[in-house]
C-alpha cells in the first residue's frame, strides 16, 4: 500500500445568508483558494454551484479531527505500551498458577467494565479487561486487573495488582493509593503487618503507603 500524509489549510464557516457568503469569498478568493472549506449549516444549490465553479474545495457538516498535544500523543503511546507490556506479561502467567493464588471464591471476567456500572464480588476477582471511567467495582476478596483502571476500585483482600490513570479512585481496605504509585505501570498493592506496600511488577522498587 502506497500512503501520503498531507497538512491542510482549513477554513471554518457557517452560512447566514446566501448573498453575504458569495460575496465574502468573491472577495477573498485568493486567501481561501488553496484551503478546504468546511461549511456549517445548509449549503444551497446556488451556493454549491458557485463554490465548484471556483474550484474551491469544501466539505459540509463534517466534523474534522482536532490536532493533539505532544503530551497527549505521549499519554496515548504511554497507555498503549503499557496495556502490551501487561499483556505480554498476563500471557506468561499460567492460569492455573494464578488461581492458587485466588482462591476465595474466585470470579474471573473477560469483559469491560463500562461507565455506569457497580460491580460487586463476594471473593476474589481477575479481570481480564479494562474497568471505565464512572464504574465502580468492590471485592471483598482479592483482585487483579489486566487493563487499565479508570474508575473507582474498593478493595479488602489482601492484594491487588492493577495499574490506573489519573482518572481512576483506589481505596484498598478503607485507605484511598495515590494514583501517582500506580500510574504507567502495572504494581502489586498488599497489606504487610498493617501498611500498605505498593511494588511494581515490571520494577524492583516499593513504596510505603501507611
Amino acid at each position: 500500500m502506497q500512503s501520503k500524509q498531507y497538512s491542510v489549510k482549513v477554513y471554518e464557516c457557517s452560512v447566514d445568508d446566501e448573498e453575504e457568503f458569495i460575496s465574502f469569498f468573491d472577495t477573498n478568493y485568493t486567501l481561501f483558494k488553496d484551503h478546504l472549506i468546511l461549511i456549517n449549516g445548509e449549503v444551497s444549490s446556488t451556493i454549491r454551484d458557485y463554490l465548484n465553479s471556483k474550484s474551491l474545495i469544501f466539505l459540509n457538516n463534517v466534523t474534522l479531527p482536532k490536532g493533539r498535544t505532544r503530551k497527549a500523543l505521549e499519554e496515548e503511546l504511554s497507555i498503549e505500551r503499557r496495556e502490551r507490556d501487561i499483556d505480554k506479561i498476563m500471557a506468561k502467567i499460567e492460569l492455573e498458577k494464578l488461581s492458587n493464588r485466588l482462591q476465595n471464591n474466585l470470579t474471573v471476567l473477560d469483559e469491560m467494565v463500562r461507565s455506569g456500572r457497580e460491580l460487586a464480588v463476594d471473593g476474589d476477582l481477575l479481570l481480564l479487561n479494562r474497568v471505565n471511567s464512572g464504574a465502580v467495582i468492590h471485592t471483598t476478596g482479592n483482585l487483579i486487573v489486566t487493563q487499565l483502571v479508570e474508575g473507582a476500585i474498593r478493595c479488602d483482600g489482601n492484594f491487588m495488582i492493577l495499574t490506573t490513570s489519573s482518572k481512576a479512585n483506589v481505596i484498598f481496605h478503607d485507605v484511598e493509593v495515590d494514583n501517582k504509585f500506580l500510574a504507567d505501570r502495572l504494581c502489586r498493592v498488599e497489606l504487610k503487618n498493617k501498611e500498605i506496600v505498593i511494588t511494581p511488577v515490571f520494577q524492583k522498587e516499593t513504596n510505603w503507603v501507611s
